[in-house]
């Protein structure tokens, strides 16, 4: 096995090489932190790049954060509870964790709620209480809140 450890970037190509980075796809501020010290840019300059970057818009915390939450819900169906934790642990603002959870609208979250259900199986009449509470815990760790979990299951 061969070893990865990333090649230093010159000073010369670092800002083209994190602007193409970002480009690709929105990135936290922390993600590019990441990316900057692992190719040895420390201290001062780091974060030179950073301003530079957040001046020009390749960094924006919060479109990062909208289209974050905006993917993981429409996507791989996640509630707004475990939207939040990625957020957090990513170091995205406690603003633009809000502002993101906020572009998610009522109706499609609630059907996002009812499709988890239908999904395993639906809920059934006189079903045992051990069934529903697994159901509630499924749908939690999907990262749905009680209140909307029971008003889906209503």
């Amino acid at each position: 096995m061969e070893n990865k450890t990333p090649k230093k970037w010159t000073k010369e190509n670092v800002k083209l090489n994190i602007e193409t980075y970002c480009v690709y796809q929105e990135r936290c501020h922390e993600e590019v932190r990441s990316k900057l010290l692992n190719h040895g840019i420390y201290g001062e300059f780091l974060e030179e790049i950073i301003s530079d970057l957040i001046e020009n818009n390749y960094l924006n915390e919060e479109r990062f954060a909208i289209q974050f939450a905006g993917g993981k819900f429409r996507i791989k169906k996640w509630g707004k509870v475990k939207i939040k934790q990625a957020l957090l642990i990513k170091k995205v603002s406690a603003y633009s964790v809000r502002e993101a959870l906020s572009k998610i609208g009522d109706e499609e979250y609630l059907q996002s709620i009812k499709y988890w259900i239908e999904k395993r199986g639906g809920i059934r009449g006189n079903e045992a209480y051990e069934e529903k509470m697994e159901l509630i815990r499924f749908l939690q760790s999907k990262g749905f809140e009680m209140e909307w979990i029971n008003m889906a299951m209503e």
